[in-house]
């Protein structure tokens, strides 16, 4: 299924990594992302759907009561290239951390994403 850059944005934010749930996370991750994709973050890459489903399963075991909010609606550029901007901690409680995350789409799924961590507005 082709997505819009902006819903696959969205949904890796929420159906990937905000996603506690082993095979539903796995299930959007086949959906939406190619089976070669590449994840870049600040402390590795990780290649292929198998590697992005450990590190965000990884991730979300280490701070499973986060939550993930967009700070601004998913944006596209040329249908190809896309960027979301997110916060992420406790719900009701200021954010822990902030991120961008900006992804490259081939044939509608995501083929590359990179995440770059941003400082925290305490006004989110």
């Amino acid at each position: 299924m082709s997505q819009n850059i902006t819903t696959l944005l969205t949904r890796n934010l929420h159906d990937v990594f905000g996603e506690g749930d082993d095979a539903r996370r796995r299930a959007t991750i086949d959906e939406i992302f190619a089976e070669d994709a590449v994840f870049y973050e600040p402390h590795g890459v990780y290649r292929g759907r198998d590697e992005i489903d450990r590190i965000a399963a990884t991730i979300r075991a280490s701070h499973p009561e986060f939550r993930y909010t967009a700070t601004r609606p998913a944006e596209a550029l040329q249908d190809h290239v896309g960027r979301i901007q997110w916060v992420s901690g406790k719900p009701g409680e200021p954010p822990v951390y902030a991120g961008t995350d900006i992804a490259v789409v081939r044939d509608g799924k995501i083929a590359e994403i990179y995440l770059f961590f941003d400082i925290v507005d305490p006004t989110h």
